[in-house]
């Protein structure tokens, strides 16, 4: 099999950015934040959060 990207669930989105599900939730409706529907529940990939956070740096100052 041959690696594909990884996914991460809402709640280890929200995690690793330090902000509730809802704000990920938010993100993801909104198409700020790119993800999957898999049944009732969404997955984003790793790669999608990695390019939002780096988009979302500014300069300070």
């Amino acid at each position: 099999m041959a690696p594909g990207p990884t996914f991460l669930t809402v709640a280890e989105v929200a995690g690793q950015m330090r902000v509730s599900k809802m704000t990920v939730y938010r993100l993801v409706h909104s198409g700020e934040l790119e993800a999957v529907r898999v049944g009732r529940s969404f997955r984003v990939p790793e790669h999608a959060v990695q390019a939002f956070l780096g988009k979302s740096y500014f300069e300070a100052g």
